[in-house]
């Protein structure tokens, strides 16, 4: 087992057990060697080999343990070969200690009281339907060698009884305290996946909003600054030759167009490499065509794409806003409404465009969920949040088994010389 708050405890039964089996013994071999004679001789032999057995499967144990934590669980049936061959031996093992014992007890009646710990050793090493029998014949055997000695009483028949009961009831704590512990295990490394899980994708969205920020601030100064430049120098061009003698000033105008021209391509390229990259050398429908191949892939749920209307040009924040949109929603789509199939819709009319996003799920109420987290889940937050930003609007429509349609829009005239549409 893994070391936990519990482990503490385990490590301690499993000493008090070591420590309770060695006394038990000294006391046997105290008590022979006052016996004397051979009878005495005899069982502080079969004493000394008692222990000594029982410390080599102490270690015997430990190992198996170990074999089984490392193999993932302690099924049986698909335990790896080198664990069950184990397992045989701990049986052996335990099998030899007992038949030690039952000869022990018949040459000293002091070892009658190593029924306890081998009750402990049955319980711990044995399937419970082999346990408790095991038990059983333990305790009679302890009874019958108490009777044989000193003479059958109720004192020799009830001790080991009680004893008997309380080793099977603190047993059963342990297996219980065993399997609770391993529970806690299971759901901290679960707790802990998971958090490691959200903070990388936390990482990942951070990096994603930084690049996706950078991209549209250069969109809107930079771009647009040097497109204007552009625009400026071919009038400026224009203008010079209709003047004679203007050579020399058409050729530095020239010049300086075409520098803008090469910053411009520039700009735009880093533009692209912080873009989404199903954005980059892709026009908006391609890229939600794409993602409706992937997720219908993925999920199994079908997922059209229609384009309506005469293209045009968008810019780089308005295609990346509706691509994480409709990103956003589809993995809701997937996630949540339990819908047969979706439809991704992009519509250019004069000077707008139209992304709507409609399942046949099962629905929701969306005044419900707005109230939920004062402005409603982190997904719809973040998404309004960016449409909002870019001047555009968000409209849901839903209700309980009725699906869902998602629609945005905005109001964006054609950018000259962008390159996403």
């Amino acid at each position: 087992m893994k070391h936990s708050a519990l482990s503490p405890v385990f490590t301690g039964l499993q000493l008090g057990l070591h420590g309770l089996v060695t006394a038990l013994i000294v006391l046997v071999i105290a008590r022979s060697v006052s016996v004397g004679g051979q009878a005495g001789l005899a069982a502080i032999v079969l004493a000394v080999v008692m222990l000594l057995t029982y410390a080599a499967g102490a270690i015997l144990g430990g190992r198996v343990r170990r074999a089984v934590a490392a193999s993932g669980g302690t099924d049986r049936a698909t335990a790896p070969v080198g664990v069950r061959r184990g397992r045989v031996s701990v049986l052996v093992w335990l099998v030899l200690l007992s038949v030690e014992w039952v000869v022990l007890v018949l040459l000293s009646p002091d070892a009658a009281y190593l029924v306890f710990p081998l009750f402990f050793l049955y319980l711990h090493l044995l399937p419970r339907a082999v346990a408790v029998p095991a038990v059983v014949i333990a305790t009679v055997a302890a009874v019958v060698a108490i009777g044989l000695h000193a003479g059958f009483s109720v004192g020799g028949v009830v001790g080991p009884l009680v004893g008997a009961a309380v080793a099977v009831a603190i047993g059963l704590g342990y297996e219980t305290l065993a399997r609770e512990a391993a529970e806690r295990e299971r759901l901290i490394a679960e707790l802990v996946a998971a958090r490691e899980e959200l903070a990388e994708r936390g990482r990942q969205a951070g990096k994603l909003a930084e690049r996706e920020r950078l991209a549209a601030d250069l969109h809107d100064t930079v771009a647009q600054a040097l497109s204007s430049i552009q625009l400026l120098l071919h009038a400026a061009e224009r203008s010079a030759v209709e003047q004679p003698g203007t050579e020399q000033l058409r050729s530095h105008i020239g010049l300086a167009r075409d520098a803008a021209a090469t910053a411009l391509a520039e700009t735009r390229g880093l533009i692209d490499e912080l873009s989404p990259p199903a954005l980059v050398g892709a026009t908006i429908a391609d890229a939600l065509g794409r993602l409706a191949e992937t997720t219908a892939a993925e999920s199994g749920t079908p997922v059209s794409t229609t384009v309506t209307g005469d293209a045009f040009v968008l810019g780089t924040p308005v295609t990346t806003a509706l691509l994480r949109t409709a990103q956003s929603s589809l993995a809701n789509v997937v996630r949540h409404a339990g819908a047969s199939r979706a439809d991704v819709t992009l519509t250019y009319l004069d000077e707008e465009v139209i992304l709507d996003i409609d399942d046949d799920g099962v629905g929701f109420d969306p005044a419900r969920v707005a109230e939920r987290t004062a402005g409603g889940s982190f997904g719809m937050m973040s998404m309004r949040r960016r449409i909002t930003e870019l001047g555009g609007e968000v409209e849901v429509r839903s209700a309980p088994g009725a699906g869902t349609t998602i629609t945005v829009r905005f109001a964006v005239p054609g950018v000259e010389g962008d390159v996403h549409a």
